[in-house]
């Protein structure tokens, strides 16, 4: 299944520089071809729409910039924290993963405010 709302390279740019390797070199996948990231990534998808009670996947060709900005915003932060919590040797300190990990929560927390208010619908659109 393809991704809709944002791609690995966004997911690993907010993982940050020290993510686990094989993560970054594309080498691991949950099941056959499917990489791990992507299965994250469709996680994320799935956890905003049922959110936001709004199919935003089904909706996302029909949707202007401000939108899909939100929604990839939201899905690489969230999907990114898996790559975080995955494998956190590589990070320098546990307390430094955290601060990402309390970062990237926020954006995605941030972000489906956002889109569960009707204001911005109005507004947006």
């Amino acid at each position: 299944m393809g991704t809709t709302f944002t791609i690995s390279g966004a997911v690993l740019r907010k993982a940050g520089l020290n993510v686990n390797a094989g993560l970054l070199s594309g080498g691991v996948y949950i099941s056959g071809t499917t990489l791990i990231i992507d299965h994250w990534i469709n996680d994320a998808e799935s956890i905003i729409n049922s959110a936001t009670r709004k199919n935003w996947v089904s909706a996302y060709d029909g949707l202007n910039a401000n939108y899909k900005n939100i929604l990839g915003d939201a899905a690489s932060s969230l999907a990114a924290m898996n790559c975080i919590v995955y494998d956190m040797d590589g990070y320098t300190s546990s307390v430094k993963a955290q601060v990402m990990l309390d970062v990237l929560r926020d954006n995605f927390l941030r972000d489906l405010d956002i889109l569960k208010d009707k204001k911005t619908e109005d507004f947006i659109d």
